[in-house]
Formats: structure tokens, C-alpha cells, sequence
């Protein structure tokens, strides 16, 4: 399967629905959905949750490199912010699940993401929960994760994680994002920030208008024009994904002027992509986006 470059931005934010609903987006046109050709025509992007996380472990740059050696383009990925100010990686608002840091330190229940500095959560073992070979594997801090995305020369799709509990992140990590080069034209086209926040989505959307955006959920048609004011992307649960959602979310227009697009999670078998596929999505996120391209490229053939 050929992965065309992406020219998506996201949507959505609920900064308190009166005045969300003040203003309608307007209706997509035909002419406006051929210029977005790249997206609209063909296969669905795969991108890889957390990395290839269904192969290695999430949200590590072992994961990152995963999905690189499968020839998957996009990766996703969370970031939080440490007791110290840091940006890290990690999805969970705590490490429990996915370090060893309940054997590290004890006495620290429930073993919150803020409540460590970024020395002490570099220090855990990442790696060793999902598979003995990863033993050793660090949760990476944000510009080690951009760093290792640039190389592979792969796109990101970055989800501000619980933007509730860290104040200010958005405008934190957007800088973050300009000091490693990914705000530049050369990247703009490799970068979409996502939230189930809306609000964080609608600040993203204020402090940099060019940066593709996502809203992470299922609003209601009637509200899609609303969402698509700071917005160009809708990416709700495979679950919530039906033909006539994808084509009422289709059918308006972002605030780059494009038709906004659909990306789906977290699909993982091959019978549920073709079936979101079959339904107009336009970006597929899986834990194992190999079976994802598997399942595309059978259908293709079989077409």
C-alpha cells in the first residue's frame, strides 16, 4: 500500500457549548474535497499507537522504531509533564502499568506522573513489563521522542494526555515543538496535536493556527460545524465509526479550509479495518498497524 502524504488537521474543543455554537462552519464542497486528494483517495493511513505497542513497549523509542521497521509513516504518541517541569512521554497518569516503579519506590502509591521528577522516572525500567528483551528500556523525555521520529523520518501524531492536570502544557509543548524544528514549514504537513480535552484542542488551535489539530471523541453532527471553527480532524472510537458519521464529518469544512477527516482507534484486527475502511475513514490507529496494512492490502487485491 502506497501512504501518501497526510494534509490533515484536527478538531474540536467544548469551551462551553454557547459559545461554541455561536458560528457555523461552512459546508464542504465538491472542489474542496478534491483538494485534499492526498487524504481522500485510496487506502487509509495506519499509524502506530504508542509506537508499534502491540510489539514492543508503548510509548518508547523502542515502539517508535517498531513501526519504522514495518514501514509505518505515523506514529502516535501522549506527553505528560513531570513534578519538575519535564515533558515525558508516557500515556497512564500513573507509571504503575508500565515501569517498574511500585518495586522502585514503594511508598509512593498511587505513583502519579506528577508527583515524580524527571530523574527519578528516567531511572525506572520501561521496558522489562511488556517483554524480558526490553528490560532496561526508558521512558523517553518529548525531544528524545521527536528526535528519534525526525530520524526515521516518520510523522507524529501527539496527544496532550489529561491537559487538565498540567497547566499551561499546551503552550509548553508547542515551544517544545519549535525548538526541535516541528513547527517549521518542512514539518508542518509530518505533525497533528490531539486531545479528548477540547479545550486544550481550541488553545492549540490559538496560540499556533497552522498546527494540525484533533479532537479525540464523537460530536454529534449537529455540532460539527461548531467543532470544525478551531478544528480538523474528529477522531473517534472505531465503536462510534458508521459511513454516515464519516460523511457528515466529510461534509464540513476545518479552519484551514479543508474537509475535516476522520482517524479511528484503536483497531487491531483485520476485519474491523476493512470495515472502518469500507466506512471513509481516513487514518486507522492500531497497536499492531501491520495487520492494519495487511488487511488494506488484501482488500486491494481483492477489489
Amino acid at each position: 500500500m502506497t501512504i501518501r502524504p497526510l494534509t490533515v488537521t484536527a478538531a474540536g474543543a467544548l469551551l462551553g457549548t454557547s459559545a461554541l455554537f455561536l458560528t457555523a462552519a461552512p459546508t464542504a464542497t465538491a472542489a474542496d474535497r478534491a483538494d485534499a486528494t492526498a487524504v481522500r483517495e485510496g487506502s487509509p493511513v495506519p499509524v502506530a499507537h504508542r509506537g508499534a505497542s502491540g510489539y514492543a513497549p508503548e510509548n518508547t523509542l523502542a515502539a517508535v522504531d517498531k513501526a519504522h521497521s514495518m514501514g509505518i509513516d505515523w506514529v502516535e504518541t501522549d506527553v505528560q509533564r513531570t513534578k519538575d517541569g519535564e515533558l515525558i512521554v508516557m500515556h497512564d497518569t500513573t507509571l504503575s502499568r508500565t515501569t517498574d516503579v511500585e518495586q522502585r519506590f514503594p511508598d509512593r502509591s498511587p505513583w502519579k506522573v506528577s508527583d515524580f521528577t524527571l530523574k527519578e522516572i528516567r531511572g525506572l525500567d520501561a521496558g522489562g513489563w511488556f517483554d524480558s528483551r526490553y528490560k532496561g528500556e526508558k521512558v523517553p523525555t518529548l525531544d528524545q521522542f521527536l528526535d528519534r521520529v525526525d530520524h526515521n523520518r516518520q510523522r507524529l501524531l501527539l496527544e496532550l494526555k489529561s491537559p487538565e492536570l498540567y497547566p499551561g502544557i499546551e503552550r509548553q509543548t508547542l515551544r517544545e515543538l519549535g525548538s526541535e524544528g516541528w513547527l517549521g514549514r518542512s514539518h508542518r504537513s509530518k505533525l497533528i496535536v490531539q486531545s479528548f480535552n477540547a479545550d486544550a484542542v481550541k488553545r492549540v488551535h490559538h496560540y499556533r493556527s497552522e498546527v494540525k489539530t484533533g479532537f479525540l471523541g464523537t460530536p454529534k453532527p449537529e455540532e460539527l460545524n461548531s467543532y470544525a471553527r478551531f478544528a480538523d480532524q474528529i477522531n473517534p472510537s472505531y465503536k462510534d465509526v458508521s459511513e454516515s458519521y464519516v460523511k457528515a464529518v466529510h461534509a464540513v469544512r476545518g479552519p484551514h479550509h479543508r474537509p475535516l477527516e476522520v482517524f479511528t482507534w484503536t483497531v487491531n484486527d483485520a476485519a474491523t479495518a476493512r470495515k472502518v475502511t469500507d466506512a471513509g475513514v481516513d487514518g486507522i490507529i492500531s497497536n499492531k498497524p501491520d495487520v492494519v496494512t495487511g488487511a488494506l492490502r488484501a482488500a486491494g487485491t481483492d477489489d
